[in-house]
């Protein structure tokens, strides 16, 4: 918000002064408002900075207030010509903001400002001759009252349009900054924060059109763009627009596998700041049919539903052969719910139980039906819902910790009497905590002391994160070389028996398990025992956690 702008000029006779303010008395008191508040700033003190020194003219500059609270922003701006007194006529338009608000969407307006007022001066003298006869036969308005309709359109409406004279017309608009997006990558899920399917348009992108449908929060990036049968750099590029405006956030892949430790924000889920957990109870609970649950993300609801005549209210288990339906959170303005239909390979590959291979593996035992999704065995049993406590929500919350994965964190539960499967959704509680700040994800990386030693001394070549190594990739498919393995267990020279190993270029300590996995196409179990296998002096690999 504008708190206050003005017009200085420099005076032969004065020095520099403020011509004209809004609202008046806010960098100088004002004879013709003496009831107005006190000036927000010591004129006396900030005046050297309002008419610079040379070196400082026909630039953005920023000064602070000696208490910290406002910033100045202003372009002071120099014309010589020698109809000036001294030659030269120097002025700055200057805004007042807060110091702790975003100025870059100020700068475009303060430097508009210069740039018009400076060509009009240079055309006219439209500056120079303020306040004289001449500017009274115009019948020009004053600056005073423009620069207050500046700071009133652009407060009240983000733009403004004033015509200045019969040839001028000045246009500006604030356009709020939005940070370039973070990279991308394979392994990140992106989830919506909107719903997407609503607001698509027949003139967006082609590759975004594609990809929308298969943004569900659960879906990889990889394998989003390998459902939407696009490339994979088409669709990161993609989602970084709907990253850049905001209409998605990337979480990590979930696993029961999987390690989190609480954050220092899980104080405020543990008094129930803001109702905290009794939104978490909304959206992880399995609820009985029909029950709409939603977590806010960023001030919009992200909704689910549960629905008793359909598979999707299984969140920890799949049935091979058949459809199942995975909760997406997704948000609209009306606070709608949605969800998205994925196949069962697709939620085996992330989110699959323990406890669903087990009871699927063996053969003699049926699939135990979760709570509130419908399902019935041979007898019309029917299985009543408990309501989750919020003491047993925040117990949940708060027993995540480094070295325990959600797995183990489940079974503890389960042997301390409390059935989670059964009455919550765990992929939805993870999610809940990492996106609520209560939770992080502790990643798993490799690291070879052999192979950061090589890097060191130049004789091996650090894999850049996230491209692919098509040569080697070639390589492998056709079979190409017989080189030998070095030390490390890398190649040498060629292919050879490091074709089945792959996992060289990952083990200097900054690629975490979930890229591995995602790139390689492997699993965590299968990673492991390729890096049992790998050729390496002993103690030379290091498995650790971060």
């Amino acid at each position: 918000m504008i708190l206050g702008i003005f017009y200085a000029r420099f005076l032969p006779q004065e020095g520099t002064k403020i011509v004209a303010q809004s609202p008046p008395g806010c960098i100088v008191a004002s004879p013709d408002a003496p009831n107005s508040k006190p000036p927000l700033l010591d004129f006396d003190i900030i005046q050297e900075y309002i008419i610079p020194r040379k070196a400082f003219f026909n630039r953005f500059i920023t000064v602070n207030s000696p208490d910290g609270k406002y910033s100045i922003l202003g372009f002071p701006v120099s014309i010589p010509n020698e109809r000036y007194h001294r030659n030269e006529f120097l002025f700055n338009f200057g805004l007042v903001v807060e110091s702790d608000v975003d100025q870059i969407p100020y700068e475009r307006l303060v430097r508009r400002l210069a740039f018009t007022f400076a060509e009009m001066e240079r055309q006219n003298g439209y500056l120079s001759s303020e306040g004289t006869a001449k500017a009274a036969e115009d019948g020009r308005r004053p600056i005073e009252s423009l620069l207050e309709i500046i700071k009133e359109d652009l407060n009240n409406y983000g733009e403004c349009m004033i015509p200045i004279d019969e040839a001028n017309t000045l246009n500006m608009k604030l356009f709020p900054y939005h940070a370039p997006p973070p990279p991308v990558r394979g392994w990140h899920v992106p989830v919506p924060k909107m719903k997407l399917a609503d607001i698509v348009d027949p003139t967006w992108d082609l590759t975004l059109q594609k990809i929308i449908q298969h943004i569900d929060g659960v879906n990889d990036v990889r394998r989003v763009a390998w459902l939407a049968d696009v490339s994979l750099p088409l669709a990161q590029v993609a989602l970084q627009h709907l990253l850049y405006y905001d209409t998605i956030l990337l979480l990590d892949m979930f696993f029961f596998g999987s390690c989190y430790a609480p954050r220092p924000g899980i104080h405020d889920f543990v008094a129930n700041r803001d109702g905290l957990v009794d939104e978490c109870a909304g959206y992880v609970c399995l609820h009985p049919p029909h029950t709409q649950s939603s977590v806010t993300i960023g001030g919009a609801p992200v909704v689910g539903q549960h629905h008793p005549d359909s598979a999707g209210n299984q969140p920890h288990s799949t049935t091979s052969g058949s459809a199942s339906e995975l909760r997406k959170p997704s948000t609209s303005s009306g606070g709608s719910a949605g969800k998205v239909k994925g196949d069962s390979s697709k939620a085996e590959s992330h989110h699959t139980s323990p406890t669903a291979h087990s009871s699927a593996g063996t053969g003699s035992q049926a699939p135990t039906p979760a709570v509130g999704s419908g399902a019935t065995t041979t007898g019309p049993v029917q299985v009543q819902v408990t309501a989750v406590t919020h003491y047993q929500l925040i117990k949940l919350m708060t027993t995540f910790c480094v070295g325990r994965s959600v797995m183990e964190w489940t079974k503890l539960h389960q042997d301390a009497g409390f059935d989670v499967l059964r009455h919550v959704d765990v992929r939805r509680l993870v999610q809940f905590g990492v996106i609520k700040g209560l939770l992080y994800r502790v990643h798993k990386y490799v690291v070879s002391k052999r192979y950061l030693q090589q890097l060191a001394t130049g004789q091996a070549r650090a894999w850049r994160d996230g491209k692919s190594d098509d040569n080697n990739n070639n390589n492998r498919k056709n079979g190409a070389g017989n080189g030998r393995r070095d030390e490390a267990g890398g190649v040498a020279n060629g292919g050879g028996d490091n074709s089945n190993n792959p996992l060289r270029k990952y083990m200097d300590g900054t690629h975490c398990f979930d890229q591995i996995i995602t790139e390689q196409n492997m699993t965590d179990a299968e990673i492991m025992e390729k890096l049992k296998s790998f050729r390496a002096p002993a103690g030379d690999l290091a498995v650790f956690y971060r």
